[in-house]
Parts: C-alpha cells; sequence; structure tokens
C-alpha cells in the first residue's frame, strides 16, 4: 500500500508530507499507482526547491519521499502542497484499497 500523509499546522496550514510503499500491483518500473505517487509527490518536492526556493529538511530513498518546510508556509507552499493533497485524494478515489492518504496535526510548529 502506498500512504500519503500530509502533515499541517494546528491552523491548517501543510509544512510537509511523506509518501511511503508500494503498490506491488506490477513488476517495478511498470507499475502505474507507484508512478503517479512518485510523479506528484516528487512534481510538488521539485516545485517548491527549484522554483520556489523553500528551504527544507527531508528524505528520499525507494518507496520514501519525505519533506518538512525548514521555515514558514506561505501562500505558494499552500498552492504546491493542496496539489499533492488533490492529486493524491484522486488516486485514492480510484484505487483505495492501493492508496491511502491521511492528514495528521503536527502543532505549530515548523
Amino acid at each position: 500500500m502506498i500512504v500519503a500523509q500530509i502533515f499541517k499546522r494546528d491552523d491548517g496550514k501543510i509544512i510537509g508530507f511523506s509518501v511511503d510503499g508500494h503498490s506491488n500491483q506490477a513488476k517495478h518500473g511498470q507499475d502505474i499507482y507507484c508512478s503517479a505517487a512518485s510523479m506528484i509527490s516528487s512534481s510538488v518536492f521539485v516545485c517548491l526547491r527549484d522554483y520556489l526556493k523553500r528551504d527544507m529538511s527531508g528524505e528520499a530513498k525507494h518507496g520514501r519521499l519525505m519533506i518538512k518546510l525548514a521555515g514558514e508556509p506561505d501562500d505558494l507552499t499552500e498552492v504546491a502542497f493542496q496539489t499533492l493533497l488533490i492529486g493524491m485524494r484522486e488516486v485514492e478515489k480510484q484505487v483505495p484499497q492501493i492508496v491511502r492518504v491521511e492528514e495528521k496535526i503536527l502543532g505549530g510548529e515548523t
């Protein structure tokens, strides 16, 4: 199963995410569900890093991408993170047995 966790502050602003796991529905490199989750999360990561130039901490390895903003969230980071949330929710609607999206409140910390 692929699990996407969306990390929010108690004020509702998104400050990061993790996408973990595999769907195990096809051979490595041919799994459309893993590809969808990877492309959605990677695109948001690259947007935050290269286009918005935001500092982040995180981890990227096979089957896992996790990032957390180093600074305060703003309207532009919220658009990027909401894009991830909307995209992952759409995949979850199609295959809820393969993809699960969770929202986790982390409090006021950044």
